[in-house]
């Protein structure tokens, strides 16, 4: 990486970081230290991709800080591209990864609760076994794995069951919040016109 780009790295980081402000709080510097090494990453790769070669679902992170909390959702995005999606390419009642290629991991910062069930802090793949009436959602311990095979019940950390809504089409599938007040947030699982909502609480 030539001079210039260290230093629009650096300028860019700085620049993040102060946009914070005072309010201090879990997670402050981790989105700063990450646009910080995506654009230095960003600056030393100046090669054009070819369209080939760019994977079908495509890497994304979602980040929250909920009052001194901090919840990062890291996951690869599959395109619907005018499949049926759930009871076609996802069946209705088969354990299936809600991403594509490495399993969608959820990282909590600190001790939480989802739909009133606790769960500790740590980092989480995250299953699913869709139903047109209600969901199970998975949280297992086992965080760094493929997208398949489920590693099993006795890596589970929580088990709860979550009823569908629907929405606007979403095309390709994304995870987000919501909502956020005070201490309380609803992170959904949406994709095409199907959305799953968590209500995740910090104590």
């Amino acid at each position: 990486m030539t001079r210039e780009r260290v230093l629009l790295a650096t300028l860019v980081a700085f620049t993040v970081a102060g946009c914070g402000g005072g309010g201090g709080g879990a997670g402050t510097e981790a989105p700063a230290a990450a646009a910080a090494e995506t654009t230095a990453a960003a600056a030393d790769d100046g090669e054009i991709m070819a369209l080939d070669d760019v994977k079908a679902s495509q890497s994304g992170s979602v980040w929250q800080e909920v009052a001194n909390t901090s919840i990062t959702v890291t996951y690869d995005r599959p395109v619907a591209r005018g499949r049926e999606l759930f009871g076609g390419i996802v069946p209705f009642g088969e354990i299936w990864n809600p991403g594509a290629n490495d399993a969608t991991a959820i990282a909590v910062s600190r001790d939480v609760t989802i739909n009133g069930n606790a769960l500790p802090a740590g980092k989480y793949s995250l299953w699913a076994i869709p139903d047109p009436n209600r969901w199970t959602m998975i949280f297992s311990r086992e965080a760094d794995v493929y997208h398949t095979p489920y590693p099993g019940e006795e890596h589970d950390a929580l088990r709860l069951m979550v009823s569908p809504r629907l929405g606007e089409h979403m095309e390709t599938l994304a995870f987000y919040f919501a909502a956020v007040e005070k201490k309380d947030a609803e992170l959904r699982l949406h994709w095409g016109d199907t959305y799953v909502p968590l209500s995740v609480t910090v104590p």
